[in-house]
């Protein structure tokens, strides 16, 4: 097995950040650094990442967090932000989220120690919804509407096609939801801009068929079985 895929699969991190890792000389395989992507892992191998044993028996946890505004999406801050380990502190095993939400957007957020399912969620190849709850300024048009149903042209690339329903709509502002299946950096700010709609607030209400339900802002709770096999399905992790 590839080794930055051993790594996610032992829950290290997603295997992007695994990638990172290796590059960086972080890893060992039986005491020597390595550095090179695509290194073989064969059976009875010593591996570790910062001179940590890795093991395959790690116990796979997820975990869907509703996070809240003021907090932002990584397990560590150099400008010592909150972030949302902060808010998940009790939980024993070494998790990061999949995905990301801005500091300044709320919502669903899965957090797992499974590198692979991570790597299979954010991979633009699987086309996983996502849906938003959006409140802009302004009562946006519907041919605006269409425009964001057709794709605008964000960072010199159109985006795919999305879904909107509008929610309510007046002079001062428009409630919508979007769902997009794209990951594209502050993507749905960036199209609500492009159609001179800028976003009041932003919430990410579900991905795919999970959603937050009554999960309370700031809280967070294990997914089920169901949500767990249907995010694997989803990720094309069950045709492996």
């Amino acid at each position: 097995m590839r080794l930055q895929k051993y790594l996610a699969q032992c829950g290290v991190a997603s295997r992007r950040k695994c990638e990172a890792y290796i590059l960086e000389g972080r890893i060992t395989i039986n005491g020597q650094v390595v550095t090179e992507l695509g290194t073989q892992v064969k059976v009875g191998d010593l591996v570790t990442c910062d001179n940590r044993l890795v093991s395959d028996e790690q116990k796979y946890v997820y975990y869907l967090l509703n996070k809240p505004m003021g907090y932002v999406t990584t397990v560590q801050d150099e400008k010592g932000r909150p972030t949302v380990m902060d808010i998940m502190a009790e939980v024993k095993e070494r998790i990061f989220p999949v995905g990301r939400l801005d500091y300044n957007t709320s919502g669903l957020l899965v957090m797992t120690n499974d590198g692979e399912l991570t790597y299979a969620l954010t991979h633009p190849k699987h086309e996983v919804d996502k849906t938003y709850k959006v409140r802009v300024l302004g009562a946006v048009s519907e041919k605006n509407i269409e425009r964001l149903q057709i794709g605008v042209m964000i960072d010199g690339k159109v985006t795919a096609p999305a879904k909107v329903k509008v929610l309510n709509r007046s002079k001062e502002c428009t409630e919508m939801t979007l769902t997009i299946h794209e990951g594209r950096n502050r993507q749905v700010r960036k199209m609500c801009e492009c159609i001179g709609h800028p976003v009041s607030k932003l919430t990410r209400i579900a991905i795919g068929e999970i959603t937050l339900d009554k999960l309370p802002r700031g809280k967070y709770r294990p997914l089920t079985l169901d949500e767990i096999a249907y995010l694997r399905r989803v990720g094309g992790l069950d045709a492996e």
